[in-house]
């Protein structure tokens, strides 16, 4: 019986070689991964379920929407389209990572800064709505390492104490670093995959500033009569979408339609302050909300001149409104027909 069946897999295999080699290699293909990415036209998220007030969400009549780059791994045929394709580019990966950095470093970075960019948007809605807070329960995770850093801290830690002092504000962790001397290596306690661990750091100077080379990103609770919670999906990652998920936030608190029945589409970062921030990517998220039929596409100050080029090139018909911050969102919009 064995004999059979090998005889018929040879005479098959003889008989359709060209077609199973054919097959084997398209999958390897779709199996191999280079280092670049392939960025082409993305979409838009709307944000009316995203953003609960008290446990509610504001029923509006048009839309407050997040717009994003749809970016494909370096898959070959990925990358071979993307070199036909006249909107879509081949980009390697190293370009939108800092130095020293992996991909999965550059994905937990992106993902703090969505997190972070979730509490900013709601401080600068209720700084704008005239809401009472308080944070509290600050958490400071690493986001950076430098080349030059000579530590053992990993992005993503989330930095308990530094030489035995709790660590409540990441300005007290820059403090203790300039007290410290150069070349004194500081202990450092940390929560790493939910286990504490103590590791360290060298202090290095320069241009006359100590630095252990790291960055850090600050999450928080917020403590206010109004409860506010901004939800994402697993996949989304990044601060881009503050602006808009702060003027959501606004529109909610405040039980009002900013959106006059027009759907509403932008990005851009926000700070506590309200100030809006430069993004990548802004072609790709115009085309998007375009491809969506958006009325209307806020874009921060610094991506104001290559949006409207390529609406000009495009003769795209949306409305582009520059943005420094927030209060420049809503005084357009509350002054839209």
């Amino acid at each position: 019986m064995f004999i059979n069946l090998y005889e018929k897999f040879k005479t098959f295999m003889k008989d359709n070689l060209f077609f199973v080699i054919t097959i084997l290699v398209f999958a390897l293909l779709f199996f191999i991964e280079l280092p670049y990415d392939v960025e082409m036209p993305g979409g838009i998220i709307d944000l009316e379920n995203r953003v609960l007030v008290n446990g509610e969400e504001t029923k509006i009549e048009g839309s407050f929407n997040m717009a994003y780059v749809s970016v494909s791994r370096g898959k070959i045929p990925y990358i071979i389209l993307g070199l036909i394709m006249p909107d879509w580019e081949v980009v390697k990966q190293s370009d939108s990572m800092y130095e020293n950095e992996t991909v999965a470093d550059a994905e937990k970075r992106d993902k703090l800064e969505l997190e972070q960019s979730k509490n900013y948007a709601i401080v600068a809605a209720m700084d704008a709505a005239g809401i009472k807070y308080e944070i509290e329960d600050k958490e400071n995770y690493v986001s950076y390492i430098a080349p030059e850093a000579d530590t053992d801290l990993k992005i993503g830690d989330n930095i308990l104490a530094i030489e035995d002092n709790e660590l409540k504000d990441i300005d007290e962790l820059s403090k203790i670093i300039q007290d410290a001397n150069d070349g004194d290596i500081l202990k450092i306690k940390v929560i790493r995959d939910k286990k504490e661990k103590e590791v360290k750091a060298k202090v290095y100077t320069e241009d006359d500033k100590k630095y252990i080379g790291i960055s850090a990103i600050t999450t928080f609770n917020i403590k206010s009569d109004v409860n506010v919670e901004i939800t994402s999906k697993r996949q989304e990652s990044g601060p881009s979408g503050g602006l808009m998920m702060t003027l959501m936030t606004y529109n909610s608190l405040t039980k009002q339609d900013l959106t006059h029945g027009k759907k509403i589409v932008g990005t851009g970062t926000i700070s506590l302050d309200g100030s809006v921030g430069e993004i990548g990517g802004v072609k790709y998220k115009l085309m998007g909300a375009v491809k969506n039929k958006a009325d209307v596409f806020l874009v921060p100050e610094g991506n104001y001149e290559e949006a409207m080029k390529v609406k000009e090139d495009k003769k795209y018909d949306i409305k582009i409104v520059k943005v420094t911050k927030l209060q420049d969102a809503i005084d357009y919009l509350e002054g839209l027909k």
